[in-house]
């Protein structure tokens, strides 16, 4: 097949009574309240009927599109029947507010947004703000008069090396850099997680995978819908994670696979004990970030593995340690297999010791060379690219250890990014839009512990002379950095510091603002916003 559209069709022919979609019941929802599932045969029809409307308003190989459109199982129709003419689609985090948005649509330069019937004011605002024309569409009222595409489409029949969408990821740079995906990457990425094996066996026409993270992350919308489309499987979307929800969700779906972070673990398991979490059909739940100590606790309670993996949305493969005996006492996630290969290095890209702690390079083994399988490219960034791959190997920036035996056990991050709740937060972004606010002198954000979402945002400030620095400030840049990040970026801890440590070229070291070992959230004045940072309702 050399499109997902082109793997799609087959199985819709071949099981068109398959379910494909579905998404359990949410009274109250603002779409499908008492849940949905639609098969292949449905699907294919939908996206089908949106081609032909693409199609006839002039959009084909070349053009991104850009969608808005939360986790619906809508958003699969406008996705295939894009990727059917050879457009990209350029997936939108709801969460981000105007700048985030503008920024993406500027860089990405899309051809066409695409937004649920809520955020299309919110989308013509970024419009009217962008250099150049941005048609708005409301997918609660699609029609087939669409505005056509300010430039003609490439030509040519869409390929396994066409660009199938571009997700962005947070750099340390500040601004997230634009991953360009092929259909090949999604192919394959789907077909790796398909002949994993071990205990992430998956049975065609029989699994019902429940998968609560965004579809604008590739673990969701590349590796799990790919895999499922190409065994005729089900993909099971909720509007979002929730412990309260999530084994009704499970036992009302039918879920036989689900996929986790490492904050789900803990929420599930201060649950109080329900008749449904023991009737449930789940296999196994895939995922990374559990912590060792609650691995086999959970495991006891529920009745079925938590098999942890790797991977990143540039890599497109996983590492998994799906076979027994797994080590869930440790922070193992597999050993280097099929192709994909693994060195452990220091900072001069020198293979370090067996046990000896170092950056995780990877890349394809086989004669396709070494990039086969892995994101094209960061769009518009050649030199990030290239310093990526230097010396043939991509620099993952996550430090590991390897054993005698291979396996592989993660440790930390190197990168300046804080991971909270399975999202990767670039520190120097949050840095930039606290740098804007009038009162703010000098600041540097950095990661610190949190119970329950892993890592959570601490920004150290130094206020301008002659400004009070007390909680009403506090609160003040903690409300600037809301009303122009997505909300899980803004500081959950502000600290304010007659300075910062610096070099003599005065860059900021980070390291050297807390003594080692010291916990920040513990230095008397640190102010604790967490109980603010709530998912804002359009």
């Amino acid at each position: 097949m050399a499109t997902v559209f082109g793997a799609f069709t087959a199985t819709a022919e071949a099981a068109p009574d398959h379910a494909f979609l579905a998404a359990p019941p949410a009274p109250g929802r603002a779409y499908h309240p008492d849940g949905v599932e639609i098969t292949y045969g449905r699907a294919r029809a939908e996206a089908l009927r949106l081609r032909e409307a693409y199609a006839t308003a002039g959009f084909g190989h070349g053009h991104r599109v850009a969608l808005l459109l939360e986790n619906r199982p809508e958003f699969f129709f406008h996705y295939l029947a894009l990727n059917a003419l050879g457009c990209s689609i350029v997936p939108i985090n709801p969460d981000y507010r105007h700048d985030e948005m503008l920024y993406q649509m500027e860089h990405s330069e899309a051809d066409l947004a695409v937004a649920i019937g809520s955020r299309v004011g919110d989308l013509e605002a970024v419009a009217r703000a962008r250099a150049t024309a941005l048609p708005v569409v409301d997918a609660d009222h699609f029609t087939s008069a669409l505005p056509p595409p300010r430039r003609a489409a490439r030509g040519g029949t869409p390929s396994l090396d066409s660009e199938c969408s571009l997700l962005y990821t947070s750099g340390t740079t500040g601004r997230p850099k634009g991953c360009v995906l092929t259909n090949f990457y999604y192919l394959n990425a789907g077909a790796w997680y398909r002949d994993l094996g071990g205990r992430l066996a998956i049975e065609p026409g029989r699994d019902r995978f429940y998968n609560p993270l965004p579809l604008f992350h590739m673990n969701c919308q590349a590796v799990t819908a790919t895999c499922a489309l190409l065994t005729a499987n089900c993909l099971i979307l909720p509007e979002r994670f929730s412990p309260t929800r999530w084994w009704r969700d499970i036992v009302a779906t039918n879920a036989t696979i689900v996929h986790y972070l490492g904050v789900v673990p803990p929420l599930l398991l201060n649950q109080p004990e329900t008749a449904e979490e023991r009737q449930h059909r789940v296999k196994f739940g895939f995922g990374a970030g559990v912590e060792p100590e609650l691995h086999e606790r959970f495991e006891k309670r529920f009745g079925f593995p938590l098999v942890e993996v790797w991977g990143m949305t540039e890599t497109g493969r996983i590492y998994a340690d799906h076979r027994e005996p797994r080590q869930v006492t440790t922070r193992a996630f597999g050993r280097p297999f099929g192709g994909l290969e693994a060195r452990v290095v220091d900072d001069e890209d020198r293979e370090v010791a067996r046990r000896t702690e170092g950056e995780l390079l990877v890349r394809w083994g086989g004669p396709e060379g070494p990039r086969h399988g892995f994101f094209a490219g960061y769009l518009k960034n050649a030199e990030a690219t290239a310093e990526a791959w230097r010396g043939g190997w991509f620099h993952t920036g996550d430090i590991v250890r390897q054993s005698s035996d291979g396996m592989l056990y993660f440790v930390d991050r190197k990168k300046n990014i804080i991971r909270r709740s399975g999202e990767n937060i670039a520190a120097a972004e949050v840095e930039a839009t606290l740098q804007a606010h009038e009162a703010v002198a000098q600041v540097a954000v950095l990661a610190v512990p949190d119970e329950l979402r892993e890592e959570e945002v601490m920004a150290c400030v130094v206020p301008m002379a002659g400004v009070t620095a007390d909680a009403a400030l506090a609160a003040r840049l903690f409300d600037w950095c809301m009303e122009r990040l997505a909300y899980f970026k803004a500081p959950g801890w502000v600290l304010f510091v007659p300075s910062l440590p610096t070099t003599g070229t005065q860059k900021v070291q980070k390291t050297q603002i807390f003594p080692r070992g010291e916990d920040p959230r513990t230095r008397p004045g640190a102010t604790d916003l967490r109980e603010r940072k709530k998912r804002r309702v359009p």
